[in-house]
């Protein structure tokens, strides 16, 4: 009897669970009911109350079998059912009234059978779609992925002021009134790109010359005036930039300004100060010379951008340097230093409306042209061109090369990816240690292997393009397997991507960002160079949001745009016999495989 009545449960929880079927009309004090289709497609499961209903009878007869209260398997089903019945309920409401076939205003629900597979494809689709029509400007590119959960650090940050004044001059702190000591400085929009082939060197020639004396102060009174104050002046030029700025307590922001005006609106141009600052210029460039790495970029940006402005170097051919004379470093600040194209920048103990009114007094006699750095680069766009430069030279113990791809400019929207992948590839040296623990793939490859001293990657921005790519240092019997790699590693970017590399990769790059505005001369530098790149100050907040929204689909994605099956430019120096020829690079931008 019992056996009977163990098979007839068991008919009946199959009843209940597929809501099809006919009751077992043989069970003690259990009536026999059919459960109809209509009835049974309001849900995949009956109420567990049915079942409780129509059990607890049954097992209130047999006394000597177990009891709904008191076994475990049946308070577990019950439990089940009941789980079950309120996910099917939510979804839909159960009706006990047999249904009718009515119309209803309401579209019916999706089957709830949807294969996995095209929720996967829908994602995909949907995530594609936000990248159909990117904005062309860096500016505008809106993070699909929110900031900060807590706004606290967000606004305890402190804040970057900018005030532009009527000639065009823009002012920019940020103050950190806790600290002792600020940083204050002139960021100019003009450098090695805005000079002529004649010119080349100019605007590093002038970076010497502004420091030696004005109609105000002698050589020997500028240097005794920052040495006496206990500050730091200095200048560098660049590609695209010249910046002239001082470190100083914070009793002495007032002398530093009125010193960095005076050097670049008073400087005089002794001639005999420029024939002694020639020869200064030109035992730097022999310095220089030494410096393969140095060497080595200077060429692959004459090769990458030949016959363009941005291809020439900084410091200028030596045939420049000995005929620069005084006409041609006053033409250069007349036409490039300009009041629009400058900022005032300084962080650190400064107040915002000291600095302003400063600046307002000690900064009139700049030209207001309105001529902005970005037309005049549209006039002579760089031109990226696949190419080669190798010098053969065997006293060199060591063989130095760099293979780039075209990058993308300040303002490109897969500028950050690019950051990103920057981090992916990584930067290994022999003498630091490292290898398999690596989080680089590549990094792994060089050191396990043994087939460099030292290798990086790099990312070079400018207002239209950009070079991105590897710079390695190796023996030269290890130049095949270190090419292989490098190559590999990159290309593979366009094909697998994991997430948790991604992932690493963006906390490396928010550290490193992090790790480089330490101190009042790096956030100078930063407010300067982000307010003639990109027209305002990006807060952390938002650039970081920009760095988390790039996932692994998004790095195939700019892989895809700038090294797959794209032309490369390459400068080797040193025992370069066995580096692979161009075509060999060339062809592996791209895998046959699908």
């Amino acid at each position: 009897m019992n056996g009977a009545n163990n098979n007839n449960i068991e008919k009946k929880i199959w009843v209940v669970l597929y809501g099809i079927g006919q009751r077992n009309s043989e069970c003690d004090g259990v009536e026999s009911e059919t459960v109809k289709p209509s009835q049974a497609s309001h849900s995949l499961f009956f109420p567990h109350y049915i079942l409780t209903e129509k059990l607890e009878p049954y097992y209130s007869q047999t006394r000597s079998g177990p009891t709904l209260q008191s076994d475990p398997p049946i308070m577990a089903f019950t439990h089940l059912l009941r789980r079950l019945h309120r996910r099917a309920t939510t979804a839909r409401p159960f009706s006990t009234v047999p249904s009718v076939s009515t119309p209803s205003s309401h579209p019916s629900p999706p089957p709830p059978n949807v294969m996995i597979y095209d929720r996967l494809a829908e994602a995909v689709n949907a995530r594609l779609r936000q990248h159909e029509n990117p904005d062309p400007r860096f500016l505008k590119y809106g993070s699909p992925v929110p900031t900060l959960a807590d706004h606290t650090r967000v606004l305890g940050a402190p804040e970057t002021r900018v005030t532009t004044l009527p000639n065009g001059l823009r002012v920019a702190t940020e103050s950190s009134l806790a600290s002792k000591t600020a940083t204050v400085g002139v960021w100019i929009d003009a450098g090695s790109r805005f000079e002529t082939e004649e010119t080349n060197g100019t605007a590093h020639f002038l970076e010497h010359m502004i420091f030696k004396g004005t109609s105000r102060r002698s050589v020997r009174e500028l240097e005794e005036e920052i040495e006496n104050m206990g500050g730091h002046l200095n200048a560098y030029t660049s590609r695209e930039q010249t910046t002239y700025y001082a470190k100083v307590t914070d009793k002495d922001v007032p002398k530093a300004l009125d010193i960095l005006a005076d050097i670049l609106q008073n400087s005089k141009f002794d001639e005999n100060r420029i024939s002694r600052e020639r020869d200064v210029i030109l035992r730097e460039m022999e310095e220089v010379e030494g410096q393969t790495e140095e060497v080595i970029f200077d060429h692959l940006h004459a090769t990458a951008f030949q016959y363009t402005p941005l291809g020439r170097t900084i410091l200028g051919p030596a045939q420049n340097i000995k005929t620069i004379t005084k006409d041609h470093l006053q033409n250069y600040i007349q036409a490039h230093y300009t009041a629009p194209r400058m900022v005032i920048a300084a962080s650190g103990a400064v107040k915002h409306e000291d600095i302003v009114e400063q600046v307002k007094t000690l900064f009139t006699k700049f030209s207001t042209d309105p001529t902005t750095a970005s037309q005049l680069v549209a006039k002579e766009p760089a031109i990226f061109t696949g190419s080669e430069v190798r010098m053969l030279d065997d006293d060199i113990p060591l063989a130095q090369f760099a293979v780039a791809f075209e990058g993308a400019a300040w303002t490109d929207p897969d500028s950050v990816a690019l950051m990103v992948i920057q981090a992916m590839l990584g930067s290994w040296n022999k003498s630091t240690g490292g290898g398999k623990h690596m989080g680089s793939e590549l990094a792994q490859r060089v050191g396990i292997n043994e087939v460099a001293e030292s290798m990086m990657a790099f990312n070079t921005n400018y207002k239209d393009t950009g070079l991105f790519g590897v710079y390695a240092v190796a023996k030269k019997d290890c130049l095949d397997d270190l090419c292989y790699a490098i190559m590999y590693e990159t290309t593979k970017l366009a094909y697998r991507v994991s997430e948790d590399d991604v992932t690493r990769a963006r906390n490396q790059l928010k550290s490193s960002l992090l790790l480089h505005i330490d101190g009042t001369s790096p956030v100078a530098e930063d407010i300067g160079r982000q307010l003639l790149t990109y027209g305002r100050r990006i807060p952390f907040a938002e650039l970081f949001a920009r760095i988390d929204a790039v996932n692994a689909s998004t790095i195939k994605r700019v892989a895809n745009r700038f090294i797959y099956d794209k032309d490369i430019a390459i400068a080797a120096m040193g025992p370069i016999q066995r580096l692979p020829d161009y075509n060999w690079f060339r062809r592996r931008t791209y895998w046959n495989r699908y």
